[in-house]
């Protein structure tokens, strides 16, 4: 198993739209193969800051499978615009 962590830094005044929209995305991931589980946590004392934890199978069910799946485009265009900067993202077994 490969957790993936990334910390997701919200444009002021946007983290009730992303979280809405995080809803729905998350339907996506959860279809992937080698998907197994996610948490989306917020911040306590960053309110703009959430760490988002994603349980795969592989590092290639989450590199490959999901990052060059159609199912990514459709990640990118509803969460991607509210990040600021642009998430890193990191493995860990």
């Amino acid at each position: 198993m490969v957790l993936e962590v990334a910390i997701l830094n919200i444009k002021e005044g946007m983290s009730k739209d992303f979280e809405q929209s995080f809803a729905h995305a998350s339907s996506i991931i959860a279809s992937m193969k080698g998907y197994l589980s996610h948490q989306l946590k917020k911040c306590i004392e960053v309110e703009s800051q959430h760490i988002l934890l994603v349980n795969w199978e592989t590092l290639e069910d989450h590199g490959t499978g999901f990052r060059k799946s159609p199912q990514y485009q459709e990640w990118k265009e509803l969460l991607h615009h509210f990040y600021k900067p642009f998430p890193q993202v990191f493995h860990y077994k």
